[in-house]
């Protein structure tokens, strides 16, 4: 472990009130990222360095939330809106779709600029891989943003010009940004998502001001013949079996990423392995560092620290990159600067942040995987049929979507409550047919190797909940139970309140002490995004942006009960004041029908033949079944598969690459023909009554 000297951390202070500028260039100091600021702004993804996502603002409050209302709402296009904003200055910021910058005035909801990189034309075969932008930084007077073709893009934040851009990934592995980069001390770090393929994952931190590449820091090893990079790699290299490296290995950093500005070290949450089965990626041996994982590297030099592995021998699907938060507590009598994380794996974690030691970790939801962390040793007391082996079946909880995915938790330091949206859903899981003699693709299809079945038609196998998380104790202080698995992230303030938003259109404030609902108002269109709140003169605002997200595509049948037509679901950005009084439009919200296919005649063969087509490479953005409730249109409502040469104009020609759907210009003309018969006979299914 490195120690740190007084000066050296006045030295480090220093540095940071230095290197930051306001847009207009002049000297800024770094306090809106500090978790003790003053709340004014929001410039990053959490707010903060420590990514609480926790304003300290206290207009408003359990006395005056009653009087919240409506003071603006901007429409957007049909772009995937599950994405959060920040605010700086006045001005609010935010991506949608494939990262199409915009930036509004806060108070009045009047357009300021827009700025699109024309990602997804840009994107290839990886457009078929991504979820769209799901957060932005500020930092030095720019706006940092990155794209499914992997840019990471510095945007003037006064006049929304392009000030430089830099490639952060070779364009032809399977890859992809989703997640918010982070902005510290003159710096911007951002890694990418994709399991999907071959991919080795990493993060880069580039200069803030001139995109000049600083530092990378890989998160398994490459090829041992071609030597490692540093110490780190040479150790974790130890911890891998069999020629991993032709399979990439994975563990990416697509989403949580937080810093400490007091030991300059940065926190990164590492992916789960490619391919997702232990058995073929490491031939069952090992543990696979630094899969699964929290990372601690210096933030100047990217050198490694320390690092916890959640789950050793990964093969679950279970990462770690869900967000962490910093926070100071009281345990055992001793303060102590911790680490808290409640990742995909059902398991809340409390780790000593300066030396890496975990603390204390017990279930926030039910597990079934394993029976508990063993303290000594940090590692997980597996139960043995969880890893599924001899060809068995296992029954998991939480499934492959997690506990917790990636809509934020939030962190009171008020009340000390983590505040966590959990997903209660279980799969089960098996290995691969042949698995001795399974290949897993490398042709950003599927990770493959394991079996998911999630028991999309029994709603009591998905629901959800927000629950308030004693890091010290361990315990569930509350609970609010929401009956689907789909709902937003999570903010808490300093007025006492947690906000989150919910798939069946509301959006609510409950007391952070008790979890009692304080405050609602009807959105008319779901919500899985986490609000934002900052202030604007004397005004405190909250801004939440609506809309559904690709990734649920698969809980379709779930969500079925509140009639999401992606086509007519309102996408919007949604501001609120202390007495404002603005009312929404009256919102028609008519299904589509399923479209009529009068030329349409059965061909089992045809159709089973596209079902395995299309479970490999459309279902996680159109839905099982073709059924969607999500951001991809429902492709039985479209009048496009009941056209041949249109559906070939789509498929072959990419029609409708700009608006975030890819081509697959591969497939020959039988295989296109097959899917389209899928989805025409699913589309029979429907207008039938037995869809």
């Amino acid at each position: 472990m490195r120690h740190f000297r007084k000066a050296a951390l006045m030295s480090l202070a220093l540095a940071m009130v230095a290197g930051t500028t306001q847009q207009c260039s002049a000297p800024r100091p770094a306090e809106p990222y500090l978790d003790g600021s003053d709340g004014k702004d929001w410039p990053g993804y959490g707010r903060s360095f420590g990514e609480q996502h926790y304003s300290p603002l206290t207009q408003i409050d359990g006395k005056t939330v009653g009087d919240l209302g409506l003071a603006w709402w901007f429409d957007l296009g049909p772009e995937n809106s599950a994405t959060q904003p920040i605010a700086v200055d006045g001005v609010l910021y935010f991506g949608v779709g494939h990262s199409i910058v915009h930036a509004i005035d806060a108070k009045t909801g009047k357009l300021l600029w827009r700025h699109d990189p024309h990602a997804a034309e840009a994107a290839g075969p990886n457009l078929r891989l991504g979820w769209g932008s799901r957060g932005i930084a500020w930092g030095n007077g720019k706006i940092y943003t990155g794209t499914q073709d992997g840019r990471l893009i510095a945007i003037d934040a006064r006049t929304g010009k392009e000030v430089w851009s830099v490639q952060t990934f070779d364009k032809n592995q399977p890859t992809y940004i989703s997640g918010a980069p982070r902005y510290y001390a003159g710096k911007v770090i951002v890694g990418f998502g994709g399991d999907m393929g071959k991919v080795r994952g990493y993060v880069t931190t580039y200069d803030a001001d001139t995109g000049k590449q600083l530092w990378r820091f890989y998160t398994v090893p490459g090829n041992p013949a071609d030597g490692f990079e540093n110490k780190a790699m040479e150790m974790a290299a130890g911890t891998w079996s069999g020629e991993w490296w032709k399979y990439g290995g994975g563990g990416t950093v697509w989403n949580a990423i937080s810093y400490d500005p007091e030991t300059d070290t940065i926190f990164l949450g590492t992916g789960n392995g490619y391919p997702w089965n232990h058995k073929v990626r490491s031939g069952g041996k090992g543990d696979n560092l630094f899969l699964a994982s929290v990372v601690a590297v210096s933030g100047s030099t990217g050198e490694y620290k320390w690092h916890y592995q959640q789950n050793p021998g990964e093969t679950w699907d279970y990462n770690a990159a869900m967000d962490m938060a910093l926070a100071d507590l009281t345990i055992a009598g001793k303060p102590r600067k911790v680490l808290v994380t409640a990742p995909k794996n059902g398991i809340f974690y409390v780790i000593d942040r300066v030396t890496g030691k975990l603390i204390s970790a017990e279930p926030y939801t039910k597990v079934n995987w394993a029976s508990k962390i063993d303290l000594a040793t940090g590692r997980p007391v597996e139960n043995p049929d969880a890893r599924y082996p001899d060809g068995k079946t296992f029954t998991i909880w939480p499934s492959s979507a997690g506990g917790h995915s990636w809509q934020p938790m939030a962190y009171s330091p008020a009340t000390r409550l983590a505040y966590i949206p959990v997903i209660n859903a279980g799969m089960t899981i098996r290995d691969e047919p042949d698995l001795a003699h399974y290949k897993p693709p490398l042709d950003r299809s599927s990770g493959g190797s394991f079996i998911p079945d999630f028991d999309v038609k029994d709603p009591k196998q998905a629901t959800g909940a927000l629950v308030a998380w004693d890091p010290v104790t361990q315990k569930k202080k509350w609970s609010v139970e929401h009956p689907t698995l789909a709902n937003g992230g999570v903010m808490a303030t300093a007025g006492g309140l947690v906000f989150q938003g919910t798939v069946d259109g509301s959006f609510k404030a409950y007391d952070a002490a008790t979890g009692k609902t304080v405050w609602s108002f009807a959105t008319g269109t779901p919500i899985v995004a986490p609000p934002i709140s900052y202030r604007v003169g004397d005004t405190q605002y909250v801004t939440i942006i609506t809309g559904l997200g690709t990734g649920l595509a698969m809980w379709a049948p779930i969500l079925s009960r509140y009639n999401i037509d992606p086509r007519s679901q309102k996408r919007r950005v949604l501001t609120f004041a202390i007495g404002a009084r603005a009312k929404l439009p009256a919102d028609k919200h008519s299904v589509q029908p399923i479209a009529a296919d009068p030329e349409f005649a059965p061909n089992p063969a045809s159709a089973a033949a596209g079902a395995v087509i299309y479970m490999k490479h459309c279902v996680v953005c159109h839905g099982f079944g073709a059924v969607s409730g999500s951001h991809a249109p429902d492709l039985r409502r479209s009048t496009i598969p009941t056209s041949p040469e249109a559906f070939a104009s789509v498929l072959r020609e990419g029609a409708l690459v700009s608006g975030g759907m890819p081509r697959f210009e591969e497939f020959t003309d039988r295989q296109r023909e097959d899917v389209r018969q899928y989805i025409r006979t699913e589309m029979q299914k429907g207008r039938a009554g037995t869809r």
